[in-house]
């Protein structure tokens, strides 16, 4: 269903497409793990534009590129026309006739769309400042890996900033039937179009989504608690403010009893800040469960390039 489509936005995926990834996530890292051959992007050639820098998407999505049998290209903004002021259509329409796939990570989200709309080969959005959507489903197969297949009716609570992580995992949650609650300082709310577009989903799917600024109402009967960086990148020189206005929003052993789940797990797609977003004795008992979904990153990807580089 996805061959030669762009991943721009979970929102834009089908609840089918969301389970066709995760469940060739899930068949592929088996495969990784059991050393069986999935070379299915053989000869096939993935372009990764960074302007914005990061650890875990550069190694996962070349990695991957690589256990698939393709070939990935690094391409920052320095070594790019792009950083000299070349219009990204251009970009978009060289770079379509080179590569069987582009991969961006970048910071406004407009910039992805016209990328997408210019170029013939499927778009992967890495991350923008608006929305993540490989670490919205990475997160949703590491659940289902902790609390089965089924996740209708499950309930994530998201406790911080109102960000990218924010407005993707609301949308992972509605598509696939879970509850979520996203708790904000006040001024620090997630975006008002994503919040509606994800109501949309969630009525679809019998979910809810809810937006409160009282931590401890989002927690409550949570399944699940994430969290992530207070600062995120490029909003370095906040972090003094931001760190004074979100400690009441920390991940700490009083926030995850108000779940009232004994059997409730805290994630983190990291970078984590102990002692900021997520208290240190908290990061290191869910430790198991948040490098589990770091690892994913790897799966999911090579799923979502597999689907839509795949022939």
């Amino acid at each position: 269903m996805l061959k030669g489509k762009d991943l721009l936005s979970i929102h834009e995926l089908s609840r089918d497409e969301v389970e066709e990834i995760l469940s060739l996530a899930q068949e592929l890292k088996a495969k990784q793990k059991a050393g069986i051959p999935h070379r299915i992007l053989e000869g096939k050639s993935l372009g990764m534009i960074f302007e914005k820098s990061s650890t875990r998407t550069r190694v996962s999505f070349e990695v991957g590129m690589y256990q698939l049998g393709g070939q990935a290209l690094f391409l920052s903004s320095s070594d790019l026309q792009l950083g000299r002021g070349e219009p990204i259509k251009d970009t978009a329409r060289v770079l379509s006739r080179y590569l069987d796939g582009i991969m961006i990570r970048t910071y406004g989200h407009e910039r992805i769309e016209e990328l997408a709309e210019w170029a013939d080969v499927p778009v992967i959005n890495a991350l923008s400042d608006l929305l993540h959507p490989c670490q919205a489903l990475t997160d949703l197969l590491t659940i289902r890996e902790y609390k089965g297949k089924n996740l209708t009716g499950l309930k994530m609570a998201y406790v911080g900033d109102g960000n990218n992580m924010t407005h993707s995992l609301m949308y992972a949650a509605a598509k696939v039937g879970m509850n979520f609650a996203a708790a904000t300082p006040e001024g620090y709310e997630p975006n008002a179009e994503v919040v509606a577009n994800a109501k949309a989903d969630a009525a679809a799917t019998g979910a809810t989504v809810t937006i409160t600024h009282n931590p401890m109402e989002a927690a409550a009967d949570a399944d699940v608690i994430v969290t992530d960086t207070w600062a995120s990148m490029g909003q370095e020189a906040e972090h003094d403010a931001r760190t004074a206005v979100f400690r009441p929003y920390q991940v700490n052993w009083e926030l995850v009893a108000e779940s009232g789940n004994a059997r409730c797990i805290v994630m983190h797609c990291l970078p984590a800040y102990r002692g900021e977003e997520i208290a240190e004795d908290v990061f290191e008992e869910f430790a198991d469960v948040i490098f589990d979904e770091a690892e994913n990153r790897l799966h999911v990807q090579k799923a979502i390039m597999a689907l839509t580089m795949g022939n």
